[in-house]
């Protein structure tokens, strides 16, 4: 007969351990579901650390239009040294020619002078170096022998200079693919923030942002505020046509620019080359430290490395391409999220 024995009953311990437990699972699964919605960003924070991106981005733009600048510029200089190479070498070319004909019209009549035996030396400029054997060689002859002597010297040294231009155009491209990767990171980390905003959020900071340029417009164009020189008012004036048009990384126009690309772009406008760079535009003029001061067309600089720029249109009013995802447009001094440093009468 099979005995009946009552299942056994959980302590009354146990069961307080596991009813605890339960509840605070259910707890912390209601606060991580409440605390969810106040993890995303508010607007406002969205907007602190793009811009802030955006700035680091400008930066690197401006080191990368540096290491381009370099580059287009020492490629010009090794194209040159090549031609000069070339053209060097047919020279050189030449010469020899004429001392081997020499050289084969005395063979013919058995008497083969100095000169072309220094000609046919190992080393024609050891040879050259005897006394003896300039006494023996007419003023001519010595004349043609040292002009090959000094191509060759020529040719060598140049041949040298291209080599290490070649190794510094090598790094600036290296320099160059770093700035790059490192502008399109930034604008990258930017583009996910932006995309975590709503359609209506992204509405009201571009509401925002066309708001602040209508009211700078409306402020510079009512300003009592003296032209610069005719230059500066056809820079000015060429930026003006400029508006609207978007902000691109390492872009100088004419559908679409980089801060400093507008600037370059509009002084070239108005007849004036001036660097391509921020940095490097602020030894084109005169510099001017005081906002008073400053006149219609004057360049403008921001943030302790200068890497922002614009033109000065008037009551604390600028015309720039801020960043990406802006168009150039007209902007206070007071929102470029950099100190004003100094102006540049160009």
């Amino acid at each position: 007969m099979a005995s009946h024995r009552r299942p056994k009953q959980p302590s009354r311990a146990r069961v307080t351990v596991l009813t605890t437990a339960a509840a605070a699972a259910v707890a912390f699964s209601s606060q991580a579901a409440n605390a969810a919605p106040s993890e995303k960003p508010s607007k406002d924070e969205v907007k602190a650390k793009v811009d802030k991106l955006y700035e680091e981005a400008e930066q690197a733009t401006e080191k990368y239009n540096g290491a381009k600048e370099k580059q287009e510029k020492l490629q010009k200089e090794i194209s040159t040294i090549q031609d000069n190479v070339a053209r060097g070498q047919e020279e050189l070319n030449e010469l020899r020619d004429s001392l081997g004909l020499a050289a084969a019209s005395q063979y013919r009549t058995g008497s083969i002078d100095p000169s072309v035996q220094l000609f046919l030396s190992a080393n024609p400029e050891d040879y050259l170096d005897k006394a003896s054997t300039l006494d023996q060689l007419s003023s001519q002859q010595v004349e043609a022998l040292k002009k090959v002597q000094e191509k060759q010297r020529e040719l060598a040294q140049e041949r040298a200079e291209a080599s290490e231009k070649l190794k510094d155009l090598a790094s600036t491209r290296t320099e160059l693919g770093k700035k790059k990767k490192e502008v399109q990171g930034k604008l990258s980390s930017a583009q996910k923030l932006l995309n975590t905003l709503s359609a209506a959020e992204k509405a009201a900071l571009a509401a925002e942002q066309n708001r602040a340029s209508r009211t700078s417009e409306r402020d510079a164009l009512t300003a009592d505020v003296p032209p610069g020189s005719g230059r500066a008012a056809a820079a000015f004036a060429f930026a003006q046509s400029q508006l609207g048009k978007p902000y691109v990384y390492g872009a100088t126009g004419m559908s679409s620019y980089d801060c400093s690309g507008l600037t370059s772009r509009a002084y070239a406008a108005a007849g004036v080359q001036i660097p391509r760079t921020s940095e490097a535009q602020t030894g084109a003029g005169t510099k001017i430290y005081s906002v008073s001061q400053l006149k219609v067309g004057d360049l403008v600089f921001f943030f302790n490395d200068l890497h922002h720029v614009g033109l000065y249109a008037g009551n604390g009013q600028i015309i720039h391409a801020p960043r990406t995802g802006t168009v150039v447009r007209y902007e206070s001094m007071d929102t470029i999220g950099g100190p004003f440093m100094f102006g540049v009468r160009v």
